[in-house]
């Protein structure tokens, strides 16, 4: 099954939505579905090197997406929304991430048996 997994919220919103998200992405990946990433609005700085947790927070939201890049996951990045959205406008996306556009996006879509958003 092919799994498309959409992200839009900041990695560090004061929730643990992101956190969910690629927690689920991982599982779906090590039970051999089809994932793939797209991150979009704000979530886009989950993608940089300069993105790190908050004081107090426990998890280490980009590392978790590099190790899933890791294990094959292909993950994509709205261009657009690179120097739109984020606390980090302009900076770069980390190895793995690759810059995309909303056309891809709709072909992922497209192409997906399931899409979800977080």
């Amino acid at each position: 099954m092919k799994v498309l997994i959409i992200f839009n919220h900041a990695p560090y919103d004061g929730t643990d939505v992101t956190w969910n998200g690629l927690r689920l992405a991982g599982q779906l990946q090590a039970t051999g579905q089809e994932v793939r990433i797209f991150l979009m609005n704000d979530s886009v700085d989950m993608a940089r090197d300069i993105c790190k947790p908050p004081a107090g927070y426990d998890q280490d939201l980009s590392q978790m997406l590099k190790e899933l890049i890791a294990k094959g996951v292909p993950v994509k990045v709205c261009g657009t929304c690179m120097a739109r959205c984020g606390i980090h406008k302009n900076q770069p996306y980390f190895a793995g991430a690759e810059k995309s556009t909303m056309a891809a996006l709709a072909e992922w879509v497209v192409g997906s048996d399931k899409v979800l958003t977080f």
